[in-house]
């Protein structure tokens, strides 16, 4: 059986002309980027199996799960990305869920999955479209506190991993998120009630809702660039020590990292890397692979720690 890793990180700000800090850091990720896509395509998967996050378009603290697996599934607009159907095998899905189950894992699931730019980017990035390969997505809860623990993220990775062993099928496993990065998200426990309704109220914004939130976000990479509040600049300690651990090969390195540590040094989205957990923890379980960092860089003005790492077995 063969499968392919590339654990990325994702900024929305990467789709915009906020100004760069450093030369060529922009194109750079993005030739690398590109160069893993090309190795995508020539690894012509069966099926893309996508880990990835959400930024309270897709859900909400109304009903909100630690894992979800959806049987059908749509692309958002946030960001002006284009929106559409993934092309998710509704049958694997739903034994994927019967499994994952009889592994006492009661995961949601969902016949209409909405994921937003956390999975859209990378798909777009590496495979071209929404819907060039078949997909299945795994949202993973990295934003609304509680989140499920790393160690329960690895062991729903290493789950899913064995179901995938057994469907014979040529696999390349996503993990989008992080690294560092300290976004201005609303927090539950920080915002006023009329905010705090946006988290808890599924709904879909407009696209005015959509713009107002997408230049308050550009405006905060710009005030951290100059070293203004409110957002905490990456850590690029936390990310190389992070990125280390990550490519030693050992499964529950991260089992014991707590939210706390993370909030702290590296930030509020750097809860995603739980994506690249999973993601790597499923590889583990289909072949034995050997992890490597193809690309690092701090880029202040997408907020960002932005790292690739890449395995194929």
């Amino acid at each position: 059986m063969a499968v392919q890793l590339i654990c990325c990180s994702h900024s929305p700000l990467m789709t915009t002309d906020v100004e760069e800090t450093q030369p060529e850091t922009h194109a750079s990720f993005f030739r690398e980027l590109d160069a893993c896509a090309r190795e995508l395509h020539a690894f012509n998967p069966d099926l893309v199996v996508i880990f990835g996050p959400d930024h309270f378009n897709g859900f909400f603290y109304e009903l909100m799960p630690a894992f979800c697996i959806g049987t059908a599934a749509v692309g958002s607009k946030d960001w002006h990305l284009e929106s559409g159907p993934l092309r998710v095998p509704r049958e694997l899905a739903l034994s994927c869920i019967r499994f994952l189950q009889n592994k006492d894992f009661d995961l949601a699931l969902s016949h209409d999955m909405r994921v937003d730019h956390g999975m859209t980017i990378p798909l777009y990035k590496l495979t071209g479209a929404l819907s060039r390969y078949n997909v299945l997505p795994v949202f993973i809860n990295c934003a609304a506190d509680p989140r499920p623990s790393f160690r329960r993220a690895r062991k729903f990775g290493e789950a899913i991993g064995e179901f995938l062993a057994g469907t014979n099928l040529r696999l390349t496993l996503i993990g989008s998120g992080g690294l560092s990065h300290d976004p201005p998200t609303p927090r539950l426990e920080m915002s006023p009630p009329d905010v705090a309704q946006r988290l808890i109220k599924r709904h879909i914004p407009s696209q005015d809702e959509l713009d107002a939130r997408e230049n308050r976000v550009v405006r905060a990479a710009r005030d951290m660039v100059v070293g203004k509040g409110p957002c905490l600049p990456p850590s690029e300690q936390w990310d190389r020590d992070f990125l280390d651990k990550f490519v030693s090969g050992k499964p529950d390195v991260f089992d014991t990292m707590s939210d706390a540590e993370i909030d702290r040094i590296a930030g509020f989205g750097a809860h995603e890397v739980r994506t690249w957990v999973a993601a790597a923890a499923a590889a583990r379980k289909i072949g034995e692979i050997q992890s490597t960092v193809k690309y690092y860089h701090l880029v202040p003005e997408w907020i960002t720690g932005m790292g690739i790492v890449t395995a194929q077995a």
